[in-house]
């Protein structure tokens, strides 16, 4: 099968569109054939190998995984002895940690997986299994956002914050966006109440006066975010920094959150995404119901993949990027 594969860590430059063999399944997998991968900072991490301290899980001198791509859309074509939820023609989404997405075949746990909402193109249906999970971990276990609270989302024009704003407002909450001049009208039409741009303002503009606030950017200092949010109010902090060097990057800060919060009344919290069929379930529901749409920025081909990561790493996307795979019935399907 055609992927968008790597042998060394490096730039944009090191991938290669390459014949590999297509992956075998276990007992508990699914075998799906590709239509379209979601494009996030995590791509951008396993290609680079940075922060430094990924290496670990990620492979020292190398990728373990030499494709890229984690989240896919697309259409079952194998299930393992031990997968019950799922049969071949089944359309789904997920992740894939194993076999990588930017791939005509990816092989995903079943428990990654969940059938794609009617409702979302397979390209839509790509963007939703990183980051709109992200979003909504950071606003309901991370924040515990409730109607009439006071919410503000910085990055609220990015992958993770198109979701965070609308999942927010969903949950009854009053949302304020931050972002670039020109992405104003972008998140307003997310639902936001308010917009703050921060080429002009800085987010603790109105003093202590919000419940809960969602950095995704990761680079303002723990001290001026924790000057916008009440006293008893929650700072969750989620993807960002990832390529600001050292050994962890930005994600020095998530770290360093449960050490301040035992030393005020505020909470301060770190986020990662689990990547579980049970959020993608309820993302489902949401998306069904028209409260959570897909943002897309732009598309890829296959064979264009390395330019979506180049636009990635330029920074300040609006909304998510995707690589479309292939379209169609599988027609080798084993």
């Amino acid at each position: 099968m055609k992927a968008i594969a790597q042998d060394v860590y490096g730039s944009a430059d090191v991938l290669r569109l390459r014949e590999v063999d297509r992956p075998s399944i276990g007992d508990d997998e699914v075998l799906v054939q590709v239509r379209a991968a979601g494009v996030d900072p995590g791509v951008w991490v396993c290609m680079t190998g940075r922060p430094y301290g990924v290496r670990v899980a990620f492979g020292l001198t190398r990728p373990k995984v030499s494709v890229r791509g984690r989240a896919l859309a697309g259409v079952v074509v194998a299930v393992g002895a031990g997968v019950q939820r799922f049969k071949p023609g089944d359309e789904v989404y997920g992740t894939s940690p194993r076999s990588g997405t930017f791939a005509e075949y990816a092989a995903a746990p079943a428990k990654r997986l969940a059938p794609k909402p009617p409702r979302l193109s397979f390209e839509q249906a790509a963007a939703v299994p990183i980051s709109a999970v992200t979003a909504l971990e950071c606003v309901r276990d991370g924040g515990h956002v409730h109607a009439g609270q006071r919410v503000m989302v910085i990055g609220a024009a990015g992958g993770i914050g198109s979701f965070a704003v609308q999942i927010a407002k969903a949950s009854g909450a009053k949302v304020t966006g931050v972002c670039g001049t020109g992405k104003v009208d972008l998140v307003r039409s997310f639902g936001a109440d308010e917009v703050i741009d921060y080429t002009q303002e800085e987010v603790d503009r109105d003093g202590p006066s919000y419940d809960v606030i969602i950095d995704l950017a990761g680079c303002r200092p723990l001290s001026l975010l924790r000057r916008a949010l009440t006293p008893r109010g929650t700072l969750v902090l989620a993807g960002g920094g990832h390529d600001a060097g050292g050994l962890l990057g930005g994600y020095t800060r998530q770290l360093r959150a449960p050490f301040v919060s035992m030393f005020t009344s505020q909470r301060l919290r770190g986020v990662t995404s689990k990547e579980r069929a049970q959020e993608l379930e309820e993302l489902a529901e949401l998306i069904e119901s028209g409260a959570v749409t897909p943002a897309i920025d732009r598309t890829y081909p296959l064979a264009d993949a390395p330019d979506a990561i180049r636009y990635l790493a330029e920074g300040h996307p609006a909304g998510k990027i995707v690589v479309t795979v292939g379209s169609g019935p599988s027609t080798d399907a084993p």
